[in-house]
């Protein structure tokens, strides 16, 4: 029978897929359990100056007509909701700050907030009194850690100057087992639309199916990918700092695009760049061989990412700016300490303090130094940021608790090759001091973080507090590799768009945020 045709059978079943599929995500994103969810949305943003920048011209009474601060005053109403199927607590949010949430206005100064409540949910009132982390600086909104229920929300009325109504905004935070995101509503002057959200989506589900059932018939083998992927073999080196970071957002390429393979091989910073400056354009035709590697212009598909910036013999590599990474000086829980100036670190490290009743506040308890090898470069950065370019002194110890190596030295000093290694030696030495990447310091055990200068390890105010122990990020090649290769493809993903929330994720700043552009520009 002609319509037991196998055309007729695809295009029936590609019907009934269609259909379904315009259904099945409404019933994920409200119905499956287990989803954590923060909806932010801007429901009204109106100017209440003369807006004499655009022409306009709005009548004025009080304190808006006599402010001269208000010529270009704007209001956001920005609502927070939990649209998820579970409810948040406030150990849900993610990240190193007191407060859960950010709200990044783009050119504009916040001026003032208010927090209005329905009446159902007065008692969250309590998360946003003086003693909170609600707060704001310039542009940017501190939102505290409130707890929701399904379904309920808050508002926040913002007043802003310095910017046009419709400017860029966001709202930055992580939520542990879910999302946050931008949902979108009718504005109360906004007509609704004729159809509803999921008939427009049947509509547009049918119409693809269409246009797939067409590309099926005609190109039975092709396989659609992202426009960004591309397939081949990659190799990431070098810094153990950022091991995480590239550990998933190479996880998430690979899933994304099929024919791509990438190893993550971190050697430390130092190591990776040595080892990517020896390969030469002979090296990289060795690679040849197998299909999809680099190989092109004697480039070979390696990136070695690295805490600071390459030695300027280097002169074959090519440089990328990934994010700023923070670090963090740990210190045994015996020693009470919690601040300490980068010139008593650098006297620690360069052996100069022996006991740490030699500075304020410290008990009478030899210093013990844990730190990295030469290669690593968490070692470097704190040498060049911390130390001011002095280094540390010589290995004594091999296994941390005696001087094996050298009995005259002033004190224990001993090298781990991992930061974790660095970490748990630190806990189970009294008088130990050490050094790590910060995110690995955010469980510690009888152990705790050191505050520079006065200063804590904050990645969200890490352009107004001065925390010296920072470095850039830097993704290097063996010169620039083709447009069309996996490394090139890999490296556009991971500074911008879905990699630049994997980099923020695990504790770094990335370059190409708006905070992030500057810091990549100033830590030179």
């Amino acid at each position: 029978m002609d319509w037991l045709s196998t055309e007729n059978v695809i295009a029936v079943l590609a019907i009934v897929v269609g259909i379904a599929g315009a259904f099945v995500p409404v019933l994920l994103e409200r119905r499956v359990p287990r989803r954590k969810r923060i909806g932010y949305r801007r429901q009204m943003d109106t100017a209440i100056g003369d807006n004499v920048r655009t022409g306009d011209a709005n009548a004025r009474l009080g304190l808006f007509d006599e402010d001269p601060d208000m010529t270009d005053a704007t209001l956001v109403l920005l609502r927070i909701e939990n649209d998820g199927s579970l409810s948040i607590d406030v150990g849900d949010y993610t990240g190193l700050s007191p407060h859960g949430l950010t709200a990044v206005f783009e050119n504009r100064t916040i001026r003032g907030v208010a927090v209005t409540l329905p009446p159902e949910a007065d008692h969250l009132m309590e998360h946003f009194g003086p003693d909170t982390s609600l707060g704001y600086a310039e542009g940017r909104l501190r939102i505290p850690r409130v707890p929701l229920n399904r379904g309920e929300y808050y508002k926040l009325l913002v007043l802003l100057t310095g910017g046009p109504v419709d400017s860029g905004y966001t709202v930055i935070g992580g939520i542990q087992g879910g999302e946050t995101h931008e949902n979108h509503s009718a504005a109360p002057d906004e007509k609704p639309p004729v159809f509803s959200k999921l008939s427009q989506r049947v509509a547009i589900a049918l119409s693809l199916v269409i246009l797939g059932l067409a590309g099926l018939i005609l190109l039975p083998d092709a396989v659609p990918l992202p426009s960004y992927c591309e397939r081949g073999t990659l190799t990431l080196t070098g810094s153990t700092a950022f091991e995480q970071a590239a550990d998933e957002l190479a996880d998430k390429y690979m899933k994304s695009c099929d024919g791509a393979k990438i190893e993550v091989k971190a050697n430390g910073s130092r190591g990776g760049i040595r080892e990517l400056a020896a390969m030469d354009a002979k090296s990289a035709e060795s690679k040849e061989g197998t299909e999809g590697t680099e190989g092109e212009a004697g480039s070979p598909p390696v990136i070695a990412f690295s805490d600071g910036p390459r030695p300027s013999s280097y002169t074959q590599l090519s440089e990328t700016r990934v994010a700023v990474s923070l670090f963090a000086v740990v210190l045994n829980d015996s020693v009470p300490i919690k601040n300490l100036s980068t010139t008593d670190v650098g006297r620690l490290f360069k052996g100069e303090i022996r006991n740490w009743n030699e500075l304020p506040g410290g008990p009478d308890r030899p210093v013990v130094l844990v730190s990295r090898s030469s290669s690593s470069g968490t070692r470097i950065t704190l040498q060049n940021r911390v130390l001011k370019g002095a280094s540390e002194m010589q290995e004594s110890s091999s296994d941390c608790l005696t001087k094996d190596m050298s009995a005259s030295a002033p004190v224990i000093r001993c090298e781990l090759d991992e930061t974790q290694q660095v970490l748990d030696t630190v806990a189970d030495t009294p008088g130990a001091i050490g050094y790590s990447e910060l995110r690995q310091t955010t469980t510690l055990k009888k152990t705790h973080r050191l505050s520079l200068n006065g200063h804590a390890p904050s990645i969200d105010h890490i352009q107004s507090s001065g925390y010296p122990y920072r470095e850039i990020e830097y993704a290097y090649t063996y010169g620039r590799p083709p447009a069309n290769s996996l490394a090139s493809s890999f490296l556009a993903y991971a500074t911008r768009g879905k990699g630049q929330d994997v980099v923020h994720t695990h504790g770094h700043l990335p370059c190409q945020t708006p905070v992030g552009l500057r810091m990549c520009g100033e830590d030179q």
